[in-house]
Formats: structure tokens, sequence, C-alpha cells
């Protein structure tokens, strides 16, 4: 197969590498807004060449795009590619409105085209190790989840957003923190085989006052930095998200869950995850603790690619963690040994489960209806917290043709 990567930000880096590396990518082409970026990664990475536009990489004889532009566009340009038959790979999240992700859903639908989003929170370790024990029903009766994605604007994201957004970069880093929500709702739905049917949400108005988070500023008329929402579920559970982005603290995972059963409870902190679990005999009893934090510990790359230098140290480790005794790497390609990875050990797999979906015309596991139980969740939740915590119903587009 063929696969154009729209954007060649920081992101992008690791995913271009990664497809360039896989036995069943025959050619890897590029394009940019800024050409000298296109150019560049044609050169660090041997790809196949770069395209003047978009509209260039659509009308060429490749079998895919990646989308990996600014998170706003995603929805309008993954509903292009689709009109033009091209398979997508979407970065997160899959759009910014409920007509987009049900758009995009139905294009799939009649198509019978290939949606991917690539949510780094559905291999994300603590989220394989509760689908994998949730599937077995060690946890009994799942009834409460949560997910957090905290991530301080301090801890390399003022600097991302300068790096995208220009002179007007404020202007974008003030995005709702609700409609970027499947880091977290991804980490619990994607292990929790249920989906969200409505929400309410607060939304905390920044302090800060450096225009960013700035009313009068922001391109979303946005003021809140910190968002918290409940969702009930469908099976009757009950999941709770957190967006922040003015948090006193930096270090241990940037996302992190739990989980509550009636037989079993899995808690992911900043340090440590414990696991309290039933014990059956003669003494029979529920509340052995377990640490399974080694379980769940990535491993680290030590070395830095050259091309990620000009990233923020900040933001390094996103781009640096190894896989975790939990994740299975034996699906993966050979040719993966040793390549740069990230947010947790989730790159490998998520650029695997592409190629692999084009490749066998099946469904990858972050397909488009899955795809819009993890970002619908959160496009309601920022009309809720809007609407000043009003609980509002949440579609849902139905399981996978």
């Amino acid at each position: 197969m063929k696969i154009a990567v729209i954007g060649t930000g920081q992101f992008a880096r690791s995913f271009i590498a990664l497809w360039q590396l896989h036995p069943d990518v025959q050619e890897v082409w590029v394009t940019d807004l800024v050409p000298e970026r296109a150019r560049q990664h044609v050169e660090n990475h041997g790809l196949a060449g770069s395209f003047d536009s978009f509209e260039d990489a659509l009308a060429s004889d490749v079998d895919a795009v990646a989308i990996m532009t600014q998170r706003w566009s995603h929805g309008p340009l993954v509903r292009q590619a689709l009109a033009a038959g091209k398979h997508v790979y979407s970065a997160v999240p899959m759009a910014t409105t409920v007509e987009d992700c049900e758009a995009i859903v139905a294009a799939v639908r009649e198509t019978g085209l290939v949606y991917m989003m690539g949510e780094t929170s559905y291999y994300n370790p603590a989220t394989v190790w509760a689908r994998e024990h949730i599937a077995a029903g060690e946890f009994g009766r799942v009834f409460y989840g949560e997910g957090d994605y905290v991530h301080d604007m301090d801890n390399g994201f003022y600097a991302a957003y300068q790096y995208s957004g220009g002179e007007d970069w404020k202007e974008t880093a003030s995005y709702p923190p609700m409609l970027y929500p499947t880091h977290a709702v991804g980490g619990v739905l994607g292990a929790w085989p249920t989906h969200a049917v409505s929400v309410s949400c607060t939304g905390i108005s920044d302090t800060r006052g450096d225009g960013v988070f700035d009313k009068a500023v922001s391109r979303w008329g946005n003021d809140f930095s910190n968002m918290s929402a409940l969702f009930e579920l469908a099976d009757g559970g009950v999941m709770r998200t957190n967006e922040f982005r003015r948090v006193g603290y930096w270090s241990g995972p940037e996302s992190r869950f739990r989980f509550y059963g009636t037989e079993q409870v899995m808690e992911q902190s900043v340090t440590s995850t414990v696991v309290t679990v039933k014990t059956e005999g003669e003494d029979y009893q529920k509340g052995k603790t377990l640490d399974i934090s080694d379980e769940l510990k990535p491993g680290e790359h030590s070395d830095v690619p050259e091309d990620l230098t000009d990233i923020d140290p900040a933001l390094l480790s996103s781009f640096r963690s190894g896989t975790a005794k939990v994740h299975d790497r034996s699906r993966l390609p050979k040719e993966f040994e040793g390549a740069p990875n990230g947010h947790e050990g989730a790159h490998h797999f998520l650029a695997d489960d592409f190629v692999v979906a084009v490749r066998d015309r099946v469904h990858p596991p972050v397909n488009a209806w899955v795809a819009a139980r993890f970002t619908v969740p959160g496009i309601v939740a920022n009309e809720s917290a809007q609407q000043g915590g009003v609980r509002l119903p949440v579609p849902d587009f139905g399981d996978p043709a």
C-alpha cells in the first residue's frame, strides 16, 4: 500500500518512520502547508516524495492518507478524503462537531473504506490490562470508571502551540479541553465495552491572564482551562473524566484510569497502579491489594532521534517510551524492534493496526463507530459546560457495519 501523510508536524514524525519500516507499506508520501518541512521529511526518512497540496495527494494513486493536521481540522479533511476514495488514518480527535462524526461513520458504512482514529490510550498499559481482565469477567459487574488527561500548559504545550500556530498561536491554544476528550474517554471505554448516553459537565474559567483561555482572544470564545464531566453509560454504569490544562504537577502519566467492579477494583495514580481482588477458599474475602505497577511501566528509549531534537524536552517522553510487560509485541512486524515509539508504547500498535486493516479490509480496533464513541461524549460535554452543566443526551451511531 501507499500512504500520504497530511501534515508533517512534530507528532507525525514517529508514524512516518514506522510506516516507512512496515513490510506491507510500499511508499510513504508527505505534504504540508510549510513545503520545506515536507521536503525535509523526504530527505530524513528516504520517502517516496512530497505533494504540493492535500488535493494533489487525493488525486494521486496513494491508497490511504494519514491526517496529522491541527486537531480542529480533522473532520472536514477526513470527509474529503473518504469522498475521494482513500482509506483514512486520523489523529485525534475524530472531529469537533457531532455532525462531522456522524457523516464520517455514514461515509465508511457506504463506501466500505477503512477509517481509523489513532487513539493512544487504547494501548495505554492500564487500558490494555483492564480490557483483558474485564473481558475475563474478573471485575464482576463494572459500574464506575474514571479517566483523566492531565497536561499542564506549562509542560510543553506553550511550545507546541507556538510551533504549530505561528503569530496567532494564542487564538488556538485556547482549544476547549473537552473537544480533546479521547485520551480520557478512550482509555475507559477502550476497556469497558459500553458507551455514553448522557453527560453533565462543569468548566472552570482560567485565571492566568496571559491571553490563553481568554474569550476575547480564543477562536472558540473559550475561557475554560479545566473541565470535569460525569457520564451516564448505556449499561447503567457511570464514567467520570477530567481534562485539565492548569494543574500543579507534571510527573507521572498524563492519562490514567480507574475501574470499579463488584468483585475487583483497579486504581492508577501518579506513582503506582494497584488492583484489589477477592481471594477464595476457607477464608473468602474481598480486599487483597496487589501492586501491578511493574506490569504497566513502559520501557524508555535512551536515544533521541535527530528529527525530534527541536521538541520541548517536557514533551519528549511522549516520543521515547517503549512497551510494557502487558503489551503483546508478538503481532508486530519484526522491523519495528528498536524503532522509536511513544505514548507508553502505543505508536507501534497504532501504526500496525492501520496497515493491517487496509491490507486485510477489516475494521481496525478504533474504527469509525468506536472513534465516535470516544469523541462525541466530549463534544456534548463541552456544550453542557457552556450551558452551565445542564445534562444533555449523547448520541450514538451503533456498532460497526
